[in-house]
């Protein structure tokens, strides 16, 4: 195989992000306030965000001996779009994890739903907008059934872990009869 680097830090991503709901609804739930403790975690979600994206690359920056100053602004402004996305995404989170407490869910049941969801359904857009913006040579119908096959897997996913996620606390389920059971 050659480098597969790229595969690595994307499955540190994967590992982050998968971790990122979980510990967003604890930080939340750790904060003792039913009413404002979303927006106490999303606070700490940005002081969190301004050490790892700010400071870091900064430094980064600061230490690279070829570093030029020149930002295009085409590439500012679609960053910062970029970023604005991503935190108002993380903020969907908060509002979707607090939506379900209000109505009752149990914290594990809201993680496992809502990062279930984002976590399926972002992979969706992503295909979506990004053969839209650079379509294929010879259109969409260029676009190979597995591709497509793929989303509609990834959406009955989502569905599946969603509808048949595990409660806890209640009863296991019963298995159901067969015909080859009855034997």
């Amino acid at each position: 195989m050659k480098n597969m680097n790229w595969l690595y830090f994307a499955l540190i991503s994967v590992s982050c992000w998968g971790l990122y709901g979980i510990f967003l609804h604890a930080g939340q739930a750790g904060m003792a306030d039913k009413e404002l403790g979303r927006y106490k975690a999303f606070l700490f979600v940005g002081i969190a965000y301004f050490l790892v994206a700010v400071l870091a690359p900064l430094v980064v920056l600061l230490l690279s001996k070829n570093m030029d100053w020149n930002m295009p602004a085409k590439g500012m402004w679609l960053s910062l779009l970029a970023g604005t996305l991503g935190a108002f995404g993380a903020f969907g989170v908060l509002l979707a994890m607090g939506s379900g407490a209000k109505i009752g869910m149990p914290p594990a049941i809201i993680a496992v739903s809502v990062m279930s969801i984002i976590f399926a359904g972002a992979p969706i857009v992503n295909a979506i907008v990004s053969i839209a913006m650079h379509p294929p040579k010879g259109g969409l119908a260029a676009i190979p059934w597995q591709f497509v096959a793929g989303i509609l897997i990834a959406a009955t996913g989502t569905y599946m872990v969603t509808k048949f996620k595990p409660i806890p606390g209640a009863p296991p389920a019963k298995p159901v009869e067969t015909a080859a059971s009855e034997k």
